[in-house]
Protein backbone atom coordinates (compact mmCIF):
# COMPACT_ATOMS: atom_id res chain seq x y z
CA UNK A 1 0.00 0.00 0.00
CA UNK A 2 1.40 3.40 -0.99
CA UNK A 3 1.51 6.34 1.42
CA UNK A 4 -1.37 8.04 -0.39
CA UNK A 5 -3.60 4.95 -0.08
CA UNK A 6 -3.41 5.10 3.72
CA UNK A 7 -5.17 8.46 3.89
CA UNK A 8 -8.56 9.92 3.06
CA UNK A 9 -8.48 13.32 1.41
CA UNK A 10 -10.87 15.98 2.72
CA UNK A 11 -11.53 18.93 0.40
CA UNK A 12 -13.60 22.08 0.72
CA UNK A 13 -13.83 24.68 -2.03
CA UNK A 14 -14.41 28.42 -1.93
CA UNK A 15 -15.53 29.74 -5.31
CA UNK A 16 -15.47 33.46 -6.01
CA UNK A 17 -17.82 34.23 -8.92
CA UNK A 18 -17.98 37.70 -10.44
CA UNK A 19 -21.57 38.74 -10.99
CA UNK A 20 -22.43 39.76 -14.55
CA UNK A 21 -23.50 43.33 -13.81
CA UNK A 22 -22.57 46.38 -15.86
CA UNK A 23 -21.59 48.37 -12.79
CA UNK A 24 -19.83 47.72 -9.49
CA UNK A 25 -21.40 46.62 -6.24
CA UNK A 26 -21.61 49.99 -4.51
CA UNK A 27 -21.01 52.59 -7.27
CA UNK A 28 -21.77 53.21 -10.94
CA UNK A 29 -18.27 52.47 -12.29
CA UNK A 30 -18.07 50.00 -15.18
CA UNK A 31 -17.04 46.38 -14.61
CA UNK A 32 -15.78 45.95 -18.20
CA UNK A 33 -12.67 43.77 -18.39
CA UNK A 34 -9.44 44.86 -20.06
CA UNK A 35 -9.80 48.65 -19.78
CA UNK A 36 -6.84 50.97 -19.16
CA UNK A 37 -5.57 50.61 -15.56
CA UNK A 38 -7.39 52.85 -13.06
CA UNK A 39 -9.86 54.13 -15.68
CA UNK A 40 -13.01 52.53 -14.18
CA UNK A 41 -12.71 54.12 -10.74
CA UNK A 42 -14.41 56.79 -8.64
CA UNK A 43 -14.16 58.16 -5.06
CA UNK A 44 -16.39 55.34 -3.77
CA UNK A 45 -14.43 52.35 -5.09
CA UNK A 46 -11.13 54.14 -4.39
CA UNK A 47 -12.08 54.57 -0.74
CA UNK A 48 -12.11 58.34 -0.42
CA UNK A 49 -13.19 59.65 3.02
CA UNK A 50 -16.84 60.60 3.43
CA UNK A 51 -18.25 58.74 0.42
CA UNK A 52 -21.32 56.50 0.80
CA UNK A 53 -21.88 53.14 -0.93
CA UNK A 54 -25.22 52.29 -2.57
CA UNK A 55 -26.07 48.62 -3.11
CA UNK A 56 -26.45 47.43 -6.72
CA UNK A 57 -29.91 45.82 -6.70
CA UNK A 58 -29.17 43.71 -9.79
CA UNK A 59 -26.20 42.16 -7.99
CA UNK A 60 -28.48 41.32 -5.07
CA UNK A 61 -30.99 39.67 -7.42
CA UNK A 62 -28.21 37.65 -9.07
CA UNK A 63 -26.92 36.44 -5.70
CA UNK A 64 -30.44 35.30 -4.74
CA UNK A 65 -30.77 33.59 -8.13
CA UNK A 66 -27.52 31.70 -7.53
CA UNK A 67 -28.78 30.53 -4.16
CA UNK A 68 -32.06 29.29 -5.58
CA UNK A 69 -30.30 27.47 -8.44
CA UNK A 70 -28.10 25.72 -5.87
CA UNK A 71 -30.99 24.53 -3.69
CA UNK A 72 -30.17 26.95 -0.87
CA UNK A 73 -32.18 28.77 1.77
CA UNK A 74 -32.47 32.50 1.14
CA UNK A 75 -32.32 34.40 4.41
CA UNK A 76 -34.99 37.05 4.71
CA UNK A 77 -32.62 39.17 6.81
CA UNK A 78 -28.90 39.59 6.17
CA UNK A 79 -26.33 42.34 6.46
CA UNK A 80 -22.98 43.58 5.22
CA UNK A 81 -19.86 43.70 7.38
CA UNK A 82 -16.46 45.30 7.22
CA UNK A 83 -13.63 42.77 6.90
CA UNK A 84 -10.53 44.58 8.11
CA UNK A 85 -7.14 43.85 6.56
CA UNK A 86 -4.38 45.80 4.86
CA UNK A 87 -3.15 45.13 1.37
CA UNK A 88 -1.97 47.61 -1.31
CA UNK A 89 -4.86 46.79 -3.69
CA UNK A 90 -7.52 47.31 -0.98
CA UNK A 91 -7.91 51.09 -1.00
CA UNK A 92 -10.30 51.44 1.97
CA UNK A 93 -8.25 49.22 4.29
CA UNK A 94 -11.30 46.96 4.60
CA UNK A 95 -13.52 44.89 2.33
CA UNK A 96 -17.30 45.07 2.46
CA UNK A 97 -18.42 41.44 2.80
CA UNK A 98 -20.89 39.38 4.85
CA UNK A 99 -19.94 37.55 8.04
CA UNK A 100 -22.45 36.14 10.52
CA UNK A 101 -25.65 36.88 8.58
CA UNK A 102 -25.01 35.89 4.95
CA UNK A 103 -27.62 36.17 2.23
CA UNK A 104 -27.73 32.44 1.42
CA UNK A 105 -27.16 29.23 3.41
CA UNK A 106 -27.59 25.44 3.47
CA UNK A 107 -27.75 24.21 -0.10
CA UNK A 108 -26.27 21.46 -2.21
CA UNK A 109 -25.04 20.64 -5.68
CA UNK A 110 -25.82 17.28 -7.29
CA UNK A 111 -23.36 16.16 -9.95
CA UNK A 112 -23.72 13.50 -12.66
CA UNK A 113 -21.57 10.50 -11.60
CA UNK A 114 -19.97 12.41 -8.70
CA UNK A 115 -22.66 12.57 -6.01
CA UNK A 116 -23.81 15.47 -3.87
CA UNK A 117 -21.74 18.22 -2.23
CA UNK A 118 -23.35 20.39 0.44
CA UNK A 119 -23.01 24.16 0.25
CA UNK A 120 -22.47 25.91 3.57
CA UNK A 121 -23.17 29.49 2.47
CA UNK A 122 -23.13 32.04 -0.31
CA UNK A 123 -22.35 35.60 0.62
CA UNK A 124 -21.92 38.84 -1.31
CA UNK A 125 -18.76 40.91 -1.23
CA UNK A 126 -16.77 43.41 -3.23
CA UNK A 127 -13.57 42.45 -5.06
CA UNK A 128 -10.18 43.99 -4.32
CA UNK A 129 -7.98 45.61 -6.96
CA UNK A 130 -5.06 43.98 -8.72
CA UNK A 131 -1.30 44.17 -8.25
CA UNK A 132 0.80 44.07 -11.41
CA UNK A 133 4.34 42.90 -10.66
CA UNK A 134 7.20 43.98 -12.93
CA UNK A 135 9.71 41.28 -13.80
CA UNK A 136 7.90 38.41 -12.03
CA UNK A 137 4.49 36.78 -11.69
CA UNK A 138 4.42 37.39 -7.93
CA UNK A 139 5.62 40.06 -5.53
CA UNK A 140 8.64 37.95 -4.61
CA UNK A 141 11.31 38.57 -7.22
CA UNK A 142 9.62 41.54 -8.86
CA UNK A 143 11.39 44.85 -9.45
CA UNK A 144 8.37 46.89 -8.44
CA UNK A 145 4.58 46.55 -8.30
CA UNK A 146 1.78 48.73 -9.65
CA UNK A 147 -1.80 48.94 -8.40
CA UNK A 148 -4.78 48.75 -10.76
CA UNK A 149 -8.08 49.51 -8.99
CA UNK A 150 -10.40 48.81 -11.94
CA UNK A 151 -11.51 45.59 -10.28
CA UNK A 152 -11.96 47.14 -6.82
CA UNK A 153 -15.65 47.09 -5.91
CA UNK A 154 -16.65 44.52 -8.54
CA UNK A 155 -19.56 42.43 -7.22
CA UNK A 156 -18.72 38.87 -6.17
CA UNK A 157 -20.47 35.97 -4.55
CA UNK A 158 -18.38 33.55 -2.53
CA UNK A 159 -19.77 30.00 -2.62
CA UNK A 160 -18.40 27.96 0.28
CA UNK A 161 -18.79 24.19 0.19
CA UNK A 162 -18.80 21.84 3.13
CA UNK A 163 -15.70 19.58 3.33
CA UNK A 164 -17.58 16.83 1.45
CA UNK A 165 -15.27 16.35 -1.52
CA UNK A 166 -13.09 13.25 -1.44
CA UNK A 167 -11.08 13.22 -4.68
CA UNK A 168 -9.42 15.53 -7.22
CA UNK A 169 -11.88 14.29 -9.87
CA UNK A 170 -14.89 15.14 -7.72
CA UNK A 171 -13.47 18.61 -7.00
CA UNK A 172 -13.00 19.28 -10.72
CA UNK A 173 -16.51 18.02 -11.51
CA UNK A 174 -17.97 20.24 -8.75
CA UNK A 175 -16.37 23.40 -10.16
CA UNK A 176 -17.39 22.50 -13.72
CA UNK A 177 -21.01 21.88 -12.76
CA UNK A 178 -21.13 25.00 -10.59
CA UNK A 179 -19.75 27.13 -13.42
CA UNK A 180 -22.28 25.61 -15.83
CA UNK A 181 -25.17 26.53 -13.51
CA UNK A 182 -23.98 30.11 -13.02
CA UNK A 183 -23.49 30.63 -16.77
CA UNK A 184 -26.85 28.98 -17.50
CA UNK A 185 -28.50 31.45 -15.08
CA UNK A 186 -26.70 34.31 -16.89
CA UNK A 187 -25.30 35.70 -13.63
CA UNK A 188 -21.59 35.04 -14.29
CA UNK A 189 -19.67 34.62 -17.55
CA UNK A 190 -17.57 31.85 -15.97
CA UNK A 191 -14.34 33.03 -17.60
CA UNK A 192 -11.55 31.52 -15.50
CA UNK A 193 -8.79 33.15 -17.56
CA UNK A 194 -10.13 36.65 -16.88
CA UNK A 195 -10.71 35.86 -13.20
CA UNK A 196 -14.51 35.86 -13.36
CA UNK A 197 -14.42 32.53 -11.55
CA UNK A 198 -11.66 31.85 -9.02
CA UNK A 199 -11.19 28.82 -6.82
CA UNK A 200 -9.52 28.43 -3.41
CA UNK A 201 -8.94 24.83 -2.38
CA UNK A 202 -8.80 23.74 1.27
CA UNK A 203 -7.26 20.28 1.56
CA UNK A 204 -6.20 17.97 4.37
CA UNK A 205 -5.50 14.27 4.90
CA UNK A 206 -6.61 11.95 7.68
CA UNK A 207 -5.90 8.25 8.23
CA UNK A 208 -8.63 6.13 6.65
CA UNK A 209 -11.31 5.16 9.13
CA UNK A 210 -10.83 8.21 11.38
CA UNK A 211 -13.19 11.16 11.82
CA UNK A 212 -10.91 13.96 12.98
CA UNK A 213 -9.83 16.35 10.25
CA UNK A 214 -6.14 16.77 9.54
CA UNK A 215 -4.26 20.06 9.29
CA UNK A 216 -5.31 21.81 6.12
CA UNK A 217 -3.49 23.82 3.53
CA UNK A 218 -5.25 26.41 1.38
CA UNK A 219 -4.32 26.71 -2.29
CA UNK A 220 -5.25 30.17 -3.60
CA UNK A 221 -6.71 31.29 -6.91
CA UNK A 222 -6.43 28.15 -9.04
CA UNK A 223 -7.66 29.28 -12.45
CA UNK A 224 -8.42 26.24 -14.63
CA UNK A 225 -10.22 22.93 -14.27
CA UNK A 226 -7.07 21.00 -15.07
CA UNK A 227 -5.09 23.01 -12.53
CA UNK A 228 -7.66 22.32 -9.81
CA UNK A 229 -7.25 18.58 -10.29
CA UNK A 230 -3.45 18.71 -10.67
CA UNK A 231 -2.98 21.01 -7.65
CA UNK A 232 -4.99 18.66 -5.43
CA UNK A 233 -3.14 15.59 -6.74
CA UNK A 234 0.19 17.24 -5.98
CA UNK A 235 -0.91 18.40 -2.53
CA UNK A 236 -2.15 14.91 -1.60
CA UNK A 237 1.28 13.48 -2.46
CA UNK A 238 3.09 16.26 -0.58
CA UNK A 239 1.05 15.95 2.60
CA UNK A 240 1.16 12.13 2.54
CA UNK A 241 4.95 12.17 2.29
CA UNK A 242 5.21 14.56 5.26
CA UNK A 243 2.91 12.40 7.41
CA UNK A 244 4.66 9.15 6.46
CA UNK A 245 8.04 10.58 7.40
CA UNK A 246 6.74 11.46 10.87
CA UNK A 247 6.40 15.18 10.20
CA UNK A 248 3.46 17.53 10.70
CA UNK A 249 1.59 19.38 7.99
CA UNK A 250 1.77 23.12 8.60
CA UNK A 251 -1.41 25.18 8.26
CA UNK A 252 -0.56 27.64 5.52
CA UNK A 253 -1.64 29.31 2.32
CA UNK A 254 0.00 27.96 -0.82
CA UNK A 255 0.06 28.89 -4.51
CA UNK A 256 -0.15 26.61 -7.52
CA UNK A 257 2.74 27.07 -9.94
CA UNK A 258 1.53 26.07 -13.38
CA UNK A 259 4.97 25.84 -14.97
CA UNK A 260 6.45 23.57 -12.31
CA UNK A 261 3.13 21.81 -11.59
CA UNK A 262 3.60 22.16 -7.85
CA UNK A 263 2.24 24.11 -4.89
CA UNK A 264 4.58 26.51 -3.11
CA UNK A 265 4.26 28.17 0.28
CA UNK A 266 2.84 31.69 0.20
CA UNK A 267 2.37 32.49 3.89
CA UNK A 268 1.68 30.74 7.17
CA UNK A 269 -1.89 30.81 8.43
CA UNK A 270 -2.98 31.05 12.03
CA UNK A 271 -5.92 29.04 13.38
CA UNK A 272 -8.24 31.99 12.71
CA UNK A 273 -7.57 35.31 11.05
CA UNK A 274 -8.64 38.29 13.12
CA UNK A 275 -10.42 40.39 10.52
CA UNK A 276 -12.21 42.39 13.24
CA UNK A 277 -15.57 42.12 11.48
CA UNK A 278 -18.22 44.62 12.44
CA UNK A 279 -21.52 45.62 10.76
CA UNK A 280 -21.09 48.00 7.82
CA UNK A 281 -22.47 51.29 9.18
CA UNK A 282 -23.06 52.87 5.76
CA UNK A 283 -25.38 50.14 4.45
CA UNK A 284 -28.76 49.17 5.84
CA UNK A 285 -29.44 45.48 6.60
CA UNK A 286 -31.08 43.59 3.73
CA UNK A 287 -34.71 42.61 4.25
CA UNK A 288 -36.27 40.35 1.62
CA UNK A 289 -39.94 39.59 1.13
CA UNK A 290 -41.31 36.18 0.17
CA UNK A 291 -42.76 37.84 -2.94
CA UNK A 292 -39.35 39.03 -4.13
CA UNK A 293 -37.74 35.62 -3.64
CA UNK A 294 -40.62 33.90 -5.44
CA UNK A 295 -40.41 36.39 -8.32
CA UNK A 296 -36.70 35.60 -8.79
CA UNK A 297 -37.39 31.85 -8.53
CA UNK A 298 -39.76 32.18 -11.51
CA UNK A 299 -36.89 33.66 -13.52
CA UNK A 300 -34.73 30.52 -13.16
CA UNK A 301 -33.98 28.83 -16.50
CA UNK A 302 -34.04 25.09 -17.15
CA UNK A 303 -30.92 24.05 -15.24
CA UNK A 304 -28.27 21.62 -16.56
CA UNK A 305 -29.48 18.58 -14.61
CA UNK A 306 -33.06 19.17 -15.80
CA UNK A 307 -31.81 19.53 -19.37
CA UNK A 308 -29.98 16.20 -19.17
CA UNK A 309 -33.20 14.44 -18.16
CA UNK A 310 -35.19 16.08 -20.96
CA UNK A 311 -32.59 15.19 -23.61
CA UNK A 312 -32.32 11.61 -22.38
CA UNK A 313 -35.95 10.82 -21.59
CA UNK A 314 -37.93 13.02 -23.99
CA UNK A 315 -35.57 13.11 -26.97
CA UNK A 316 -33.75 9.78 -26.44
CA UNK A 317 -30.32 11.31 -27.11
CA UNK A 318 -27.22 9.33 -26.20
CA UNK A 319 -24.79 10.35 -23.46
CA UNK A 320 -22.35 12.06 -25.85
CA UNK A 321 -25.09 14.11 -27.52
CA UNK A 322 -26.48 15.10 -24.13
CA UNK A 323 -23.04 16.09 -22.83
CA UNK A 324 -22.33 18.39 -25.79
CA UNK A 325 -25.72 20.11 -25.75
CA UNK A 326 -25.57 20.72 -21.99
CA UNK A 327 -21.92 21.86 -21.89
CA UNK A 328 -22.28 24.21 -24.88
CA UNK A 329 -25.09 26.44 -23.65
CA UNK A 330 -25.51 28.35 -26.91
CA UNK A 331 -25.78 25.14 -28.92
CA UNK A 332 -28.17 23.63 -26.39
CA UNK A 333 -30.44 26.70 -26.42
CA UNK A 334 -30.40 26.62 -30.22
CA UNK A 335 -31.44 22.94 -30.16
CA UNK A 336 -34.30 23.72 -27.76
CA UNK A 337 -35.60 26.51 -30.02
CA UNK A 338 -35.50 24.25 -33.09
CA UNK A 339 -37.46 21.54 -31.29
CA UNK A 340 -40.08 24.07 -30.18
CA UNK A 341 -40.51 25.33 -33.75
CA UNK A 342 -40.69 21.95 -35.47
CA UNK A 343 -41.41 18.39 -34.45
CA UNK A 344 -38.19 17.21 -36.11
CA UNK A 345 -36.14 14.11 -35.45
CA UNK A 346 -34.12 15.21 -32.39
CA UNK A 347 -31.21 12.95 -33.33
CA UNK A 348 -31.06 14.55 -36.78
CA UNK A 349 -31.03 18.06 -35.28
CA UNK A 350 -28.41 17.09 -32.67
CA UNK A 351 -26.23 15.47 -35.35
CA UNK A 352 -26.39 18.56 -37.59
CA UNK A 353 -25.49 20.80 -34.66
CA UNK A 354 -22.72 18.62 -33.24
CA UNK A 355 -21.10 17.66 -36.55
CA UNK A 356 -21.88 20.04 -39.41
CA UNK A 357 -22.40 23.25 -37.42
CA UNK A 358 -19.68 22.57 -34.84
CA UNK A 359 -17.17 21.69 -37.57
CA UNK A 360 -17.83 24.90 -39.51
CA UNK A 361 -17.66 27.12 -36.42
CA UNK A 362 -14.38 25.53 -35.33
CA UNK A 363 -12.82 25.95 -38.77
CA UNK A 364 -13.91 29.59 -39.07
CA UNK A 365 -13.25 30.45 -35.39
CA UNK A 366 -16.81 31.73 -34.98
CA UNK A 367 -19.59 31.47 -32.42
CA UNK A 368 -23.09 30.45 -33.48
CA UNK A 369 -24.44 33.96 -32.91
CA UNK A 370 -21.82 35.36 -35.34
CA UNK A 371 -23.52 33.57 -38.26
CA UNK A 372 -26.86 33.88 -40.07
CA UNK A 373 -27.94 30.41 -39.03
CA UNK A 374 -31.16 30.76 -37.04
CA UNK A 375 -33.46 28.12 -35.53
CA UNK A 376 -35.97 28.89 -38.32
CA UNK A 377 -33.26 28.29 -40.93
CA UNK A 378 -32.33 24.99 -39.25
CA UNK A 379 -36.00 23.93 -39.39
CA UNK A 380 -35.98 24.65 -43.15
CA UNK A 381 -32.81 22.58 -43.55
CA UNK A 382 -34.26 19.63 -41.64
CA UNK A 383 -37.39 19.84 -43.80
CA UNK A 384 -35.31 19.66 -47.00
CA UNK A 385 -33.45 16.63 -45.68
CA UNK A 386 -36.51 14.80 -44.40
CA UNK A 387 -38.45 15.36 -47.63
CA UNK A 388 -35.52 14.00 -49.62
CA UNK A 389 -35.02 17.21 -51.64
CA UNK A 390 -31.33 17.24 -50.66
CA UNK A 391 -28.94 14.77 -49.07
CA UNK A 392 -26.57 15.28 -46.14
CA UNK A 393 -23.52 15.27 -48.43
CA UNK A 394 -24.94 18.34 -50.18
CA UNK A 395 -25.22 20.11 -46.81
CA UNK A 396 -21.58 19.39 -46.00
CA UNK A 397 -20.31 20.56 -49.39
CA UNK A 398 -22.35 22.71 -51.79
CA UNK A 399 -24.70 24.26 -49.22
CA UNK A 400 -22.37 24.71 -46.25
CA UNK A 401 -21.23 28.31 -46.76
CA UNK A 402 -24.71 29.54 -47.72
CA UNK A 403 -26.15 27.95 -44.59
CA UNK A 404 -24.15 30.33 -42.38
CA UNK A 405 -23.65 33.46 -44.52
CA UNK A 406 -26.80 33.88 -46.64
CA UNK A 407 -30.30 34.95 -45.65
CA UNK A 408 -31.82 33.60 -48.89
CA UNK A 409 -34.25 30.69 -48.64
CA UNK A 410 -32.35 27.40 -48.58
CA UNK A 411 -34.89 25.89 -50.97
CA UNK A 412 -34.25 28.71 -53.48
CA UNK A 413 -30.48 28.28 -53.10
CA UNK A 414 -30.77 24.54 -53.77
CA UNK A 415 -32.95 25.17 -56.83
CA UNK A 416 -30.65 27.88 -58.25
CA UNK A 417 -27.54 25.73 -57.71
CA UNK A 418 -29.17 22.58 -59.05
CA UNK A 419 -28.70 20.77 -55.76
CA UNK A 420 -32.17 19.24 -55.54
CA UNK A 421 -32.08 15.46 -55.74
CA UNK A 422 -34.50 13.09 -57.44
CA UNK A 423 -37.04 11.50 -55.14
CA UNK A 424 -39.54 10.27 -57.73
CA UNK A 425 -40.02 6.55 -57.00
CA UNK A 426 -40.96 5.59 -60.55
CA UNK A 427 -37.91 7.28 -62.05
CA UNK A 428 -35.62 5.76 -59.42
CA UNK A 429 -37.18 2.32 -59.93
CA UNK A 430 -36.40 2.39 -63.69
CA UNK A 431 -32.74 3.22 -63.06
CA UNK A 432 -32.41 0.51 -60.38
CA UNK A 433 -33.97 -2.09 -62.70
CA UNK A 434 -31.45 -1.09 -65.40
CA UNK A 435 -28.52 -1.40 -62.94
CA UNK A 436 -29.68 -4.86 -61.81
CA UNK A 437 -30.19 -5.92 -65.43
CA UNK A 438 -26.68 -4.77 -66.36
CA UNK A 439 -25.18 -6.72 -63.44
CA UNK A 440 -26.90 -10.11 -63.59
CA UNK A 441 -23.78 -11.93 -62.38
CA UNK A 442 -23.54 -9.74 -59.27
CA UNK A 443 -27.27 -10.12 -58.69
CA UNK A 444 -26.94 -13.91 -58.77
CA UNK A 445 -24.07 -13.79 -56.26
CA UNK A 446 -26.12 -11.50 -54.00
CA UNK A 447 -29.04 -13.95 -54.02
CA UNK A 448 -26.63 -16.76 -53.09
CA UNK A 449 -25.77 -14.88 -49.88
CA UNK A 450 -23.08 -12.35 -50.82
CA UNK A 451 -25.03 -9.50 -49.16
CA UNK A 452 -22.10 -7.09 -49.23
CA UNK A 453 -22.82 -6.59 -52.93
CA UNK A 454 -25.76 -4.42 -51.93
CA UNK A 455 -23.29 -1.58 -51.45
CA UNK A 456 -22.05 -2.12 -55.02
CA UNK A 457 -25.59 -1.74 -56.38
CA UNK A 458 -26.14 1.47 -54.37
CA UNK A 459 -22.89 2.88 -55.75
CA UNK A 460 -23.86 2.12 -59.33
CA UNK A 461 -27.32 3.63 -58.85
CA UNK A 462 -25.98 6.87 -57.33
CA UNK A 463 -23.44 7.05 -60.16
CA UNK A 464 -26.28 7.03 -62.69
CA UNK A 465 -27.92 9.90 -60.82
CA UNK A 466 -24.61 11.74 -60.34
CA UNK A 467 -25.25 11.62 -56.58
CA UNK A 468 -28.56 13.48 -56.88
CA UNK A 469 -30.98 10.76 -55.90
CA UNK A 470 -32.69 10.49 -52.53
CA UNK A 471 -30.74 7.87 -50.61
CA UNK A 472 -33.87 7.13 -48.59
CA UNK A 473 -35.96 6.37 -51.70
CA UNK A 474 -33.08 4.49 -53.38
CA UNK A 475 -32.72 2.18 -50.38
CA UNK A 476 -36.48 1.63 -50.12
CA UNK A 477 -36.91 0.70 -53.80
CA UNK A 478 -33.74 -1.39 -53.92
CA UNK A 479 -34.88 -3.43 -50.90
CA UNK A 480 -38.19 -4.09 -52.65
CA UNK A 481 -36.50 -5.25 -55.87
CA UNK A 482 -33.92 -7.39 -54.10
CA UNK A 483 -36.49 -9.12 -51.87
Amino acid sequence: MSAVDKYEVVIGLEIHAQLKTNTKLFCSCSTKFGEQPNSNVCPICMGYPGVLPVLNETALDYAIKAGLALNCRINHKSKFDRKQYFYPDLPKGYQISQYDQPLVQDGYLEMPDHGKVRINRIHMEEDAGKLVHAGAERLHGSVYSLVDLNRAGTPLIEIVSEPDIRSPEQAKAYVQELRLILVCCDICDGNLEEGSLRCDVNISLRPKGTEKFGTRAEIKNVNSFRSIQRAIEYEIERQAEILESGGKVVQETRLWEEAGEQTVSMRSKEEANDYRYFPEPDLRPITLTIEKIEAIKKMLPVLPEQKRKIYEEQYNLNSEEVYILVEDLERGDFFDKVMKLHDANPKKVASLLNVVVAGYLKEKHLALHDTKLTPERMVELVGLLESGIIGENVVKTDLLEDLFTSSESLKDICKNKGLEQTSDEDEIKKIIENVLSENQDKLAEYKLGKVKLRGFFVGQIMKKFEGKASAQVVNKVLDELLA
